[in-house]
């Protein structure tokens, strides 16, 4: 199925076109696998979620809203889904510990590498600063850079005001020019 916009393509899965939902699952699986792979740590409990969310909102493509834009609503969406199912397991059996309202993102070179050895060498630093960063600064920083998600976007997927989306995206990077300077100047 070729391109479609979001509108067309979310209210086509809505009338219960099985092409528009394998667009769908095509165009956002992966995005929605890293993103949930961070929030878990589990690749089994990300597989199983993801497949059991995108069957969900088949099942119940009826009722869902009508959007323009797609990405924001499944990041949301996909969010909930995984921490309940986490939540549900940790009753159960020892699984990664989570609070609803702040995830863990942990950063890993691979994300970060380029094709240049010196940009691997920095990324590593930078993945290492990253990772120093507190929770909710990590999260919003992924979901901008690694998801592609406009402020307000990643205002609604966190449950969260634009405003702190705004800080906590300032302070990261704040906090990472700050951290840099220092090595540079131990490194001098």
């Amino acid at each position: 199925m070729k391109k479609l916009s979001d509108e067309i393509l979310w209210k086509s899965l809505k009338e219960g076109d099985l092409k528009a939902f394998g667009a769908l699952f095509k165009n956002y699986y992966s995005s929605l696998f890293n993103y949930g792979l961070k929030i878990s740590g589990n690749k089994t409990v990300t597989e199983d979620s993801l497949q059991d969310f995108f069957m969900y909102i088949y099942e119940h493509r009826e009722n869902l809203s009508n959007l323009d834009h797609i990405a924001p609503y499944l990041f949301t969406s996909y969010r909930r889904f995984i921490i309940k199912i986490i939540q549900k397991n940790q009753k159960t059996k020892m699984v990664r510990n989570i609070n609803e309202n702040i995830v863990d993102i942990q950063f890993t070179p691979e994300e970060l590498i380029t094709h240049q050895e010196s940009t691997t060498f920095r990324n590593k630093n930078l993945t290492i600063l990253l990772n120093k960063l507190p929770k909710r600064q990590r999260e919003v920083l992924y979901l901008k850079y690694n998801c592609n998600l406009k402020t307000q976007e990643i205002a609604d997927v966190m449950d969260i005001n634009y405003q702190s989306v705004v800080n906590n995206i300032h302070k990261a990077i704040k906090g990472l020019r700050d951290e840099i300077k220092i090595l540079q100047l131990f490194n001098s």
